[in-house]
């Protein structure tokens, strides 16, 4: 038998989708939505929970070709009507539709490296520091503050799928520090006015490094709690990093000395 496709614009389905573009209506429905076929690819090898993958054989790319369509709940949308729903130019025909689940962090190990990322609301930084921190081998990275949500579109397509292949979770400043001190963390503030560079600050061990926005660097909160504070050196007109990069130069200062510390 024939799988029927949808192809109104007007379907309830693919208004729902649209809808599902906002972050109110995702928090509502404790639903959000997985474009592409990379991303979709970790979240199920991840056991993201998902209800429904909306397919466009028309669209499909490789990578699309070569999903497990046998194992995933499958509806097919023509051209026209996956072209409504996706947020990207060029889609390559997949669009999975997952719940939200609350997010725990894992027992850290003697050696681990925790980012806390506060108050940052693009979703293209904070993607690609869950993708970097994934790669630098971090142990889990913490949202604070209300901006973003781990279902907003853009985080998950910068992040390549590392938001769920990477542990990550959103908790209140309080929660956040509680979960660090009572795991023995130390917490390391990057921050431009410190004196100590980050290639000499103490990053083995159980170390969290503490980012804030490029705007107002981090809050009174988080340079208030903060053990050491360390900094990026600048030696051109420019004072400052894009916080995507300076988590990079630190996520990877945090690698080798983990390697350097392991037997």
């Amino acid at each position: 038998m024939s799988r029927e496709v949808i192809v109104s614009l007007h379907n309830a389905q693919l208004k729902r989708l649209v809808r599902l573009r906002d972050r109110r209506e995702r928090l509502r429905e404790g639903l959000y939505l997985i474009e592409g076929a990379r991303e979709l690819a970790r979240a199920v090898a991840a056991s993201v929970p998902i209800e429904t993958v909306y397919s466009c054989p028309e669209l499909h790319s490789p990578d699309a070709r070569a999903l497990p369509w046998a194992q995933l709940p499958v509806t097919e949308l023509g051209r026209a009507a996956f072209e409504k729903v996706s947020g990207r130019e060029g889609p390559d025909g997949v669009l999975g539709l997952a719940r939200t689940l609350p997010r725990t962090l894992p027992e850290p190990p003697a050696q681990a490296t925790v980012v806390v990322l506060d108050g940052l609301e693009k979703p293209g930084n904070v993607g690609a520091l869950l993708r970097t921190a994934d790669g630098a081998g971090a142990h889990a990275t913490v949202l604070v503050g209300d901006g973003l949500d781990l279902g907003n579109p853009n985080l998950i397509r910068a992040s390549q799928g590392s938001v769920f292949t990477h542990p990550t979770a959103a908790l209140t400043a309080p929660e956040a520090l509680g979960w660090l001190r009572g795991h023995g963390f130390t917490l390391l503030a990057c921050t431009p006015q410190a004196t100590r560079t980050y290639w000499d600050a103490p990053l083995a061990g159980r170390s969290a490094l503490l980012l804030g926005t490029e705007h107002a660097g981090l809050s009174a909160f988080w340079r208030e709690a903060a053990d050491v504070e360390m900094s990026i050196p600048m030696r051109g007109a420019a004072d400052s990093l894009n916080v995507a990069t300076a988590g990079a130069l630190v996520l990877y200062e945090a690698l080798r000395q983990r390697t350097a510390a392991s037997p």
